[in-house]
């Protein structure tokens, strides 16, 4: 490597799936930046191959039962994001930046990722894609390389994020076991809004405010019509009144969504609504499991 020549930083992800696009390198601008602006990003996916299953041998004698096939082998993918916009210039600044990476360079990373992600999502009218979580990543890493050096999936330096999940308190990893099991069993339905209250969520996490604010518009009114005729609706009737309450700053933040950018007050109101309608839901959820 020259002494001149530049390093770049990157992410890389190694997810148990094909993502969807071809594989090769995509160039990113920033979601606010003109047509001619330099690029902020390259995307470089790769897929992985996977083993040859093996077919089945074929048995002599008639057994009581055949054996279990193995599994399926499946194609996994390897996504690197550069940051092109900011080089570094030189291999001493780099190390410095990669000690002190970690988590946060990882998630701005896979933001960017989730983003080429959903772009293909909907120039290939695929409903059935879709974004990727830092937990689903079976490998992670960031490091600094010279340019065709990363391109190609190598690097001067780099280092392995292991990721450590938080453990929770047994009370909540059980909570959605048994709200399944009723679910499943008939002895509690689910309910529109909060199909979209999560996909509302989604979108205000990788932002896509505009499109937020109006399916918090719509899960809001599907949750003040489905939660006032649920049987449990005089039990969260307060609950009830703090989200009609709330209806009037939300339709001015999808109607203000219609025609552009929102402003920080609209978002902050999309947001809080959106926590109203899924602290409702929960409590819903709560006194479904209480009953006999």
């Amino acid at each position: 490597m020259s002494a001149s020549q530049s390093l770049f930083r990157f992410i890389q992800v190694e997810l148990p799936w094909a993502l969807g696009p071809p594989d090769g390198r995509y160039l990113l601008r920033r979601p606010d930046a003109l047509p001619d602006a330099k690029p902020s990003h390259v995307l470089v996916l790769a897929t992985l191959a996977a083993p040859e299953r093996r077919r089945l041998q074929r048995i002599r004698k008639q057994p009581q039962a055949l054996p279990e096939p193995e599994p399926t082998p499946v194609s996994t993918s390897k996504a690197t994001v550069i940051d092109v916009a900011e080089p570094i210039a030189s291999a001493d600044h780099a190390r410095t930046w990669l000690a002190a990476a970690g988590e946060d360079e990882l998630e701005a990373g896979i933001a960017v990722l989730n983003r080429a992600l959903h772009a293909f999502r909907l120039v290939t009218e695929d409903p059935y894609l879709h974004a990727v979580a830092r937990g689903q990543a079976i490998a992670a890493r960031v490091g600094f390389g010279a340019g065709e050096q990363v391109a190609d999936g190598l690097w001067t330096d780099a280092r392995e994020l292991l990721h450590s999940q938080r453990r929770q308190r047994r009370s909540r990893v059980l909570a959605p076991q048994a709200r399944l099991a009723a679910v499943l069993g008939g002895r509690e339905s689910v309910l529109a809004c909060e199909e979209l209250a999560l996909r509302a969520q989604l979108d205000l996490e990788h932002g896509r405010d505009r499109v937020a604010a109006l399916q918090v518009l719509v899960a809001l009114d599907a949750a003040l019509a489905e939660l006032a005729a649920d049987p449990v609706a005089d039990a969260i009737g307060d609950r009830l009144e703090e989200l009609r309450a709330q209806r009037d700053a939300v339709t001015s933040a999808a109607q203000a969504a219609l025609a552009g950018p929102l402003e920080d007050e609209q978002r902050s109101s999309v947001l809080f609504t959106l926590s109203r309608i899924v602290a409702a839901l929960r409590a819903r959820a709560a006194l479904y499991s209480r009953a006999p």
